[in-house]
């Protein structure tokens, strides 16, 4: 069966920066840190220690788990410009693939809260008429999001003014 990315395959796909990965990691640990401290505390209080030290490995466990899967679901965004359309795929069980022409996009977005901007990243939001089909391309470089929001809002207003 052909992939979603098949779809144009004569054209690069690009995917979000790697300090996306890395944000994301971050996070993902210390809320894993959290988890299993609080997991081999809580039960080792109200147990045996060594139960405390059991729930604490089997939170460990999942927390690694859970990062493998984020760091999957974070390396399947990927976006490909068109001559008339920007196509957005993601997703890891449910491959979504968002086609957003240009001629329908109302505004786009770039946006960078304080954790992004330490990490130099931002997120590009495309909006059009429909709110089911807006499209999100988080983990930009801040150059690549300003440019890719610079040439979709003058490709998206030459397009609009011929309908």
């Amino acid at each position: 069966m052909a992939s979603l990315s098949d779809f144009d395959a004569g054209r690069k796909w690009l995917h979000p920066s790697p300090q996306l990965w890395r944000l994301r990691r971050i996070q993902g640990g210390m809320f894993a840190a959290i988890a299993t401290a609080v997991a081999g505390v809580v039960v080792g209080a109200f147990t045996a220690w060594w139960l405390g030290l059991v729930a604490a490995a089997v939170a460990l466990g999942l927390a690694l788990l859970a990062l493998r899967a984020l760091r999957r679901r974070v390396h399947s965004w990927q976006y490909l410009e068109r001559d008339d359309d920007l196509m957005v795929e993601r997703g890891l069980l449910v491959r979504r693939l968002s086609v957003v022409p240009y001629g329908r996009m109302q505004f786009v977005d770039v946006v960078a809260g304080p954790l992004e901007r330490m990490f130099g990243i931002s997120t590009l939001h495309m909006h059009t008429a429909a709110a089911a089909s807006d499209a999100v391309i988080p983990g930009l470089n801040r150059e690549e999001a300003q440019r890719l929001r610079d040439a979709l809002s003058r490709l998206g207003e030459a397009r609009a003014a011929g309908l």
